[in-house]
């Protein structure tokens, strides 16, 4: 069928975001006494939301430790606070295929585990030449991706049923949360992680490039 929506992971999918992420816990690393990590393994601590990257970046032994959990989580939004637009770009190909697709009257959506605010202010610093219908982070209320609770409230808002999307994102976290919205799920190999995974997770198309995505509609 044809599908006349398309939802947006944000960090890995729409934008290069891991060098200021990585920087981020780095310096809360260092603040705490614990190693850093190297970039690439930022790959797959990012993903499932801020306390999850907090917790597998801090050393194994410590990740059970809630107390320095709590402690980490703020001091990581607030490192973060101050470089999220340091280093972070669009992936090439994205600007222009967020052309076509206003040009072509398909509706469009993001849908991050990033917290809510930071959400909206990268959003509207590096995408605010295009319009979404809908721009969603992660929120108290609302259950983080893989659950699909935000991505049935992104259709609802837009008014268009969960078949209608096209679902793009870079993580297993992404395909799981597509399918089990009842939306396409489609894998964005510029991103974080890699074939294996998002074939595992159960995408069911693969996009090496933001061009292949207008055929995929």
């Amino acid at each position: 069928m044809a599908r006349t929506a398309i939802c947006f992971d944000l960090d890995g999918t729409l934008l290069d975001t891991l060098d200021d992420l990585a920087d981020s816990m780095n310096a809360v690393l260092a603040a705490l006494g614990c190693p850093a990590h190297p970039l690439d393994a930022y790959r797959y601590f990012v993903g499932d939301g801020v306390e999850n990257l907090v917790r597998r970046a801090l050393p194994e032994a410590a990740r059970g430790n809630e107390a320095l959990v709590r402690e980490a989580v703020p001091l990581m939004r607030g490192e973060y606070g101050k470089r999220w637009k340091a280093k972070t770009r669009l992936y090439d190909g994205i600007p222009e295929l967020l052309d076509a697709l206003v040009a072509g009257g398909v509706r469009m959506a993001i849908l991050s585990n990033k917290p809510h605010p930071a959400v909206l202010d990268v959003a509207g610093h590096f995408l605010q030449r295009w319009r979404f219908d809908a721009v969603l982070g992660a929120r108290l209320e609302t259950p983080i991706k893989p659950d699909p609770g935000a991505a049935l409230e992104v259709a609802r808002q837009l008014g268009v049923a969960p078949s209608g999307f096209l679902y793009i994102g870079d993580t297993d976290t992404d395909m799981v949360t597509a399918l089990r919205a009842g939306m396409y799920a489609v894998g964005a190999l510029w991103g974080f992680r890699t074939e294996a995974e998002l074939r595992a997770s159960g995408a069911m198309a693969l996009a090496s490039h933001p061009r292949e995505v207008m055929e995929l509609l």
